[in-house]
């Protein structure tokens, strides 16, 4: 459907009344603990907001939680995404205070914000009565962060793949338009010998040593900067004493690439490494830990090109980027997708992330225009990549 001004000024003109309402819900949502992997306690609240809203939520095996709007057939449908992790462990406590135009506690932008902002869309359609050319399924998603893996994503267009016009994954900042997916590998890498004590089995290969040894190699790769390729060694561990020479060590290495085929090259030069520089004595493995798929799409797609027009009739101005976010799943399968965000959002993955307020009335009306006009176009198939 097309909106005349005055529905649009109407639209964004409700979004904008509902800053107060998303802040609390916002508040509400980050108050309940989520760490990647034990998502459930949010998963229920969140079903429980739907229901309150005369939806009737469904929770997967593995914790999403799905509604759709709309009861049409054969017409593309547009998915909401906005994924209920964080990268908290239980252990740090959750608190959510307001400073001003501030709203400040770990995951409040990341993304409980979206989470809200996801359910006021639909709130928001329902009282003003708005109906999209195709339906919508909102998905509160578990697995964005860390080792989740986008398992949340992945479950959810893998459901619906088939029936997929086009997909808005709500995460970052206002402004920002995530078009292109940065791809990742996850590995540990352990190196095992077999120790002794430091002065009397001097001489006998260290696992710590090699370790180091296939790091410093890794350290001396040379990456392309086009198509951007990353790696990195996050943890590293091992050994029993100062005293002992190590039996064991490992590492967390990350790879990143918004291209595939880097990826796959960076990967197997990797592989070598750790096959060959530890040294004699010890032994090697590779865990996969995760893997997220890489994808790329011109800023000239229909629903790139939507997505920025409403930034800027918002007097905001879009930033084009490159990340790794749950729209990373259906741009590997070559769907119509981005990730957009609600306001400006600071300090993440810390106990200090905050978000600013003022600005989420305008992401919210963002989002609202986003979600009708994007409908239309997934559901004219005009912007699905055969």
């Amino acid at each position: 459907m097309s909106l005349t001004s005055p529905e649009l000024s109407q639209l964004q003109a409700a979004a904008r009344g509902y800053t107060e309402r998303v802040v609390e819900l916002a508040q509400s949502i980050c108050l309940i603990p989520a760490p990647t992997g034990s998502e459930r306690q949010r998963a229920e609240f969140v079903a429980a907001l739907w229901q309150e809203r005369g939806y009737t939520p469904e929770i997967d095996a593995i914790g999403n939680v799905y509604v759709r709007r709309g009861k049409r057939e054969n017409v593309p449908l547009l998915m909401l995404l906005a994924h209920t992790d964080t990268v908290f462990p239980a252990s740090v406590p959750i608190t959510v205070r307001r400073e001003g135009d501030i709203l400040r506690g770990p995951g409040i932008g990341d993304n409980s914000l979206s989470v809200a902002a996801m359910i006021s869309v639909l709130e928001l359609f329902d009282a003003l009565e708005v109906e999209t050319d195709g339906d919508i399924i909102a998905v509160a998603n578990v697995g964005e962060e860390g080792l989740g893996n986008l398992r949340g994503a992945r479950a959810a267009v893998e459901r619906y793949r088939h029936e997929l016009g086009a997909v808005i994954a709500l995460d970052g900042s206002l402004g920002q338009i995530v078009h292109s997916a940065v791809g990742s590998r996850r590995w540990r890498v352990t190196v095992r010998g077999p120790g002794g004590h430091s002065f009397g089995s001097f001489g006998m290969p260290s696992a710590i040593h090699g370790l180091g040894k296939i790091i410093a190699a890794i350290a001396a790769l040379e990456v392309p900067r086009e198509p951007k390729t990353t790696y990195n060694v996050g943890v590293i561990e091992g050994g029993t004493s100062i005293n002992t020479i190590a039996p064991h060590a490992s590492a967390l290495l990350d790879m990143r690439s918004t291209d595939i085929a880097a990826l796959d090259r960076l990967c197997e030069q990797v592989r070598t490494i750790i096959a060959h520089s530890a040294g004699e004595g010890l032994s090697t493995e590779i865990e996969v830990l995760g893997e997220r798929p890489a994808g790329q799409q011109s800023q000239s797609e229909p629903l790139v090109q939507l997505a920025a027009r409403i930034l800027k009739s918002l007097g905001v101005e879009p930033r084009y980027a490159a990340a790794s976010t749950d729209a990373n799943i259906p741009i590997s399968l070559h769907i119509p997708a981005l990730c957009v965000g609600i306001t400006q959002v600071k300090q993440t993955h810390t106990i200090s992330e905050w978000i600013a307020i003022p600005p989420i009335g305008t992401g919210l009306a963002q989002i609202v225009q986003l979600c009708v006009e994007a409908s239309a176009l997934a559901a004219s198939g005009k912007d699905r990549v055969q």
